[in-house]
């Protein structure tokens, strides 16, 4: 069943307290109301709002207010006090009244505004009102509420849904329907919006004169939404696997996945994932181990397909996520769990559901989880097994791929293709871009630039090192086809340059 299916169930059969989670109260609220309107008995509906108090949101509902206030001895103003209100709304006689509270979860941690809920609950079953309690995606029950309360969630928009935003949006401003090709587009656009900024942002981006929609501005709107999100951040870099030097097999792995059966339709990019999961287990106040034990739920419910970077700092982990995105044309959405993680007890849990909530609906439940890593020892070994696609290790560049980072960042920064390279034995493509800059910024030649860069394999050569051999035949390798292998490659001069990648026999 669907949302206004379960609610019409529950109204059916006289339950009087009813949690609703939603992206937007006020459509859910319209959508309720207008299940009932042109029928013979509408229920009245009154809304409670922390400014204005109870008012009648249809002609019974004023009428059952009247009477409910008469009866009370006072006047709309004092039901602006929550508890009041919920005192207030006991002494209803009147039949089968939504009585719709907004913003409930901003309320329901005090004592008082508890117990004035679980006493409408015996009240409301006698005469088959219902108390609807709106909050947003994510919100969580006090505990104290938990047995009397049915929690329902309204989704985000379907397909179904949005198209007929669409077309109605078409039809409000006396333009003919789009073709099904501008649809499509319009569609992979809104997923993930609520009704609401869906119907704004189309009727925005819909052009009166030239009677087009512009694509490109829709997906602008989209992303400042969703950014909005607490955690979530809709990636605008220009990255593609095709700009980014070496690196074949994982470059390979991705156009499989991505050009093979069932593709992903947005990628989830997790970065320094060892950071965001730090404390699992042993934090003091839960909160991580929550957030922890959240995202192992929600990937292996939706059987989400994800995978590990795992490797040296600087060497592309990040520019293949965001990459594979913007070479497919799917959105990055980055999540940030330190930024989900909220003041207020039980906010961090409610933010992440939200969040996930929000991907679900972006990527039609059809998603791809990549993780970035530096250090994969500290991850819990369940939430490893999460990412059933693999864990790639990226070593620094071999020279033949050092020469095609050279090329791409010669070319990006304007450098003299005659310019001479620098001795770069163990630079990363985070330096040969850097180098390339600074030569550009300070007019300077490379190897001059060279100067000022100190490659991460020479300032943290140990640490390195032990990567290297905790990952060889562990995971696969980011280079070539197969398993990581850590060997000796370098010629003799470049091992007698840098000391520090000579094996220790």
């Amino acid at each position: 069943m669907n949302f206004l299916e379960q609610f019409t169930a529950a109204n059916r059969v006289s339950t009087p307290l009813v949690a609703v989670r939603t992206f937007d109260q006020k459509s859910t609220i319209d959508s309720i109301n207008n299940l009932y309107s042109g029928k013979k008995e509408i229920p009245p509906a009154i809304l409670w709002d922390a400014v204005n108090g109870f008012r009648s949101i249809n002609k019974p509902g004023k009428d059952a207010l009247n009477k409910i206030l008469e009866k009370a001895q006072v006047d709309t103003q004092i039901t602006t006090s929550l508890s009041e209100a919920l005192r207030v709304s006991a002494m209803n006689e009147t039949e089968d009244v939504f009585f719709f509270m907004a913003n409930i979860h901003l309320h329901w941690t005090d004592a008082v505004v508890i117990q004035g809920i679980w006493n409408l609950r015996d009240v409301n079953k006698a005469n088959g009102s219902m108390l609807i309690l709106m909050t947003n995606q994510g919100a969580n029950l006090p505990n104290e509420l938990v047995s009397d309360i049915l929690v329902l969630d309204e989704p985000l928009p379907t397909e179904a849904d949005l198209r007929k935003i669409i077309k109605d949006t078409y039809e409000y401003a006396s333009i003919p329907e789009p073709n099904e090709s501008v649809v499509k587009l319009a569609l992979e656009a809104l997923m993930g919006l609520p009704a609401f900024p869906a119907e704004q942002a189309t009727a925005m981006c819909l052009n009166p004169k030239t009677k087009e929609l512009d694509i490109k501005e829709l997906w602008a709107r989209k992303r400042q939404m969703i950014n909005q999100t607490p955690g979530l951040t809709v990636w605008e870099g220009k990255e593609r696997l095709e700009n980014i030097g070496g690196l074949a097999a994982i470059k390979e792995f991705m156009k499989r996945l991505m050009e093979g059966q069932e593709p992903p339709q947005a990628i989830y990019f997790i970065d320094e994932i060892e950071k965001a999961f730090a404390g699992t287990g042993t934090d003091t106040s839960g909160v991580k181990t929550e957030l922890t034990g959240s995202m192992l739920s929600w990937m292996q419910d939706q059987e989400m397909d994800g995978i590990i970077l795992i490797g040296i700092p600087g060497v592309g982990k990040s520019d293949v996520a965001k990459g594979t995105g913007g070479s497919y044309g799917k959105p990055v959405i980055k999540f940030d769990l330190a930024a989900m993680q909220g003041s207020l007890v039980g906010q961090s849990g409610a933010q992440l559901r939200a969040a996930q909530a929000t991907g679900d609906a972006i990527s039609n439940k059809k998603a791809l989880c990549i993780a970035t890593c530096n250090s994969i020892g500290s991850l819990p070994p369940e939430l490893r097994r999460r990412f059933n696609l693999g864990i790639f290790f990226f070593d620094a560049p071999t020279k033949e791929e050092r020469q095609s980072i050279w090329s791409i960042y010669k070319d990006k920064y304007k450098i003299n293709k005659a310019d001479k390279l620098p001795h770069d034995e163990g630079w990363t493509g985070a330096e040969i871009k850097e180098c390339c800059k600074k030569a550009y910024r300070l007019k300077i030649s490379l190897e001059d630039a060279a100067k000022y860069i100190v490659p991460v394999t020479q300032s943290s050569a140990e640490l390195i090192e032990n990567l290297r051999r905790n990952s060889s035949n562990k995971y696969l390798s980011a280079t070539t086809p197969g398993v990581y292998k850590y060997t000796e490659h370098e010629e003799p001069q470049e091992v007698a340059a840098n000391p520090a990648r000579r094996m220790k026999s």
